[in-house]
């Protein structure tokens, strides 16, 4: 493909010189991505205050965390292609203003549908910000260490933000569930204050808006996260009829929506972005990594509480050295790849976070955190560090100017679409083990009672009276079986997306060092 007149003005405006204080820049990017990743889950702990507080159900609960995850996940293709358009730095003061706003709003809900409202527009305004924050990297910071250094850092929010928003949700949570929310205020404010005075604004082009895509990506997206989020239920199902709709729906809206990009003259997202091997693969990768993630920070927040005993503020501290050891993992990835090819840094990371995963399934009722748990959580950390930082590079080198935002939401689409489908998957998974382990169990009780002579309960009382003490004696030990056959599903996914890596990534650490605009121009 031949360089046209605007690409040769996007590529000279890229080249402008950086501001001057490139550290506070960063600490703006990063602030900003750690406040969006985490706010999908600082509200997790805060749950059952918010649900007595809100008088929500218990079906209608969960939708505290569904309602920003849809939101997020949906709009992402719509926020980066906007960036594109009207520029990124503008976008991402917009969506952090409104992502303010928003928590102001669901700090004040005085009921369940504002609140929901609230988390919402949270989304939408993260879905403005998060693919713009990526894309403005690269406008940012010059080519070479100093990219590396801030996709590290980047990278290390991402990963990272989950587990911070577990533990400022357990303390928060001690004060009033309601800060959860305010926390957001001062931070946001301080972003959109200080970003246009630090960050490089990219030329918007005209162009018109891909409106019949914006729709079908959307919608399609919508249906995706809606099902799996459904199929992730207490009382739900893959078969429900609210699981099928929305997941076939959402899949013939995704195939029309391909089908409408390849036809559009300003495409919301050009397929060009997806032909590209490494972008394709990084892509995939980041899909699965999304889903053992996401899977493991929820199963270790119920496997803490509900086997080991721990309140939520000693839950979410129990997470805080993934936060350290991604931190030290992502310093150490960053000078790696100035020497060390993507692919062998991924796949190491893969390796690490498969062995990682592969700790947990050894964990029992008897099980404890030191012993138990710390490895395997120090084990993910780093490797979960050496994972997203070559793959955020991966996903948007070789890239247009034009194309960079597209990118970066393609590249946060594939980790949100990735969390729910680890989610729903794995809580399927571990229903059915919880399900079948206590039936095992039961069947043993009954066989050692008749053997004893003991007589079996015949009244409701009885029987209610028996289940209780059932559950005391064996829920621990139910609990904990079914979460490491979650465990081993994770594991298996993420060594295939290490694989993927290994074997199709063909980026080399020299190109990660320059622009490479001329190669996003080939082909």
């Amino acid at each position: 493909m031949s360089t046209t007149p605007l690409d040769a003005a996007q590529e000279q405006k890229s080249k402008a010189p950086p501001p001057r204080n490139l550290a506070l820049a960063l600490v703006v990017i990063a602030t900003a991505q750690l406040m969006i990743v985490l706010d999908a889950s600082i509200v997790t702990i805060a749950l059952p205050e918010i649900q007595t507080d809100l008088g929500f159900s218990d079906a209608n609960r969960q939708w505290v965390v569904t309602a920003y995850a849809l939101a997020f996940g949906s709009l992402l293709l719509l926020g980066g292609r906007l960036g594109d358009l009207f520029g990124r730095r503008r976008m991402f003061v917009a969506g952090v203003v409104l992502f303010t706003l928003a928590s102001l709003l669901g700090g004040f809900a005085p009921n369940e549908p504002l609140l929901l409202a609230s988390r919402a527009l949270q989304g939408a305004g993260a879905a403005l910000a998060s693919p713009a924050a990526l894309a403005l990297i690269n406008t940012t910071f010059p080519a070479g260490k100093e990219r590396n250094r801030a996709m590290a850092v980047y990278a290390a929010m991402s990963g990272a933000g989950a587990a911070v928003g577990l533990i400022l949700g357990g303390v928060l949570t001690e004060v009033d569930w309601r800060w959860t929310f305010f926390v957001n205020i001062p931070i946001g404010l301080f972003i959109a204050f200080i970003a246009p005075r630090v960050l490089v604004e990219s030329d918007g082009h005209d162009a018109t808006l891909d409106l019949p895509g914006a729709v079908l990506g959307t919608g399609g997206l919508f249906g995706i996260v809606y099902g799996l989020s459904h199929a992730a239920e207490p009382d739900a199902s893959w078969g429900d009829l609210m699981t099928l709709l929305p997941l076939i729906g959402g899949l013939a809206l995704l195939v029309a929506f391909v089908f409408a990009e390849a036809r559009a003259k300003h495409p919301l997202l050009p397929l060009r972005i997806l032909a590209d091997r490494n972008r394709a693969t990084s892509l995939f990768t980041m899909l699965l990594v999304g889903a053992g993630m996401f899977a493991m920070f929820f199963f270790i927040g119920l496997f803490l509480q509900q086997v080991l005993g721990y309140s939520p503020v000693r839950a979410g501290l129990s997470l805080l050295p993934f936060s350290i050891g991604i931190g030290v993992g992502a310093a150490i990835a960053s000078n790696l790849l100035s020497r060390v090819d993507p692919r062998w840094i991924a796949g190491a990371g893969g390796l690490l976070v498969t062995a990682g995963m592969l700790l947990f399934t050894r964990l029992d009722a008897d099980s404890t955190y030191a012993s138990g748990l710390l490895p395997g959580i120090l084990v993910m950390s780093f490797g979960m560090a050496f994972l997203f930082i070559p793959l955020t590079l991966t996903a948007t080198a070789r890239i247009s100017p034009n194309d960079a935002g597209a990118a970066a939401s393609a590249l946060n689409t594939a980790q949100q679409i990735g969390g729910a489908i680890g989610i729903a998957a794995l809580s399927t998974v571990f229903t059915g083990a919880a399900a079948d382990k206590g039936k095992e169990l039961l069947a043993r009780v009954m066989e050692q009672a008749q053997s004893q002579g003991l007589p079996i309960p015949s009244n409701p009382t009885e029987q209610a009276a028996a289940a209780q003490a059932f559950q005391q004696q064996y829920g621990a030990e139910i609990q904990a079986f079914a979460t490491t056959q979650g465990f081993w599903v994770a594991a298996g996914m993420i060594f295939i997306g290490a694989l993927a890596a290994v074997i199709l990534l063909n980026v080399k650490h020299e190109e990660l060092a320059t622009d490479g605009h001329a190669a996003a121009h080939v082909g």
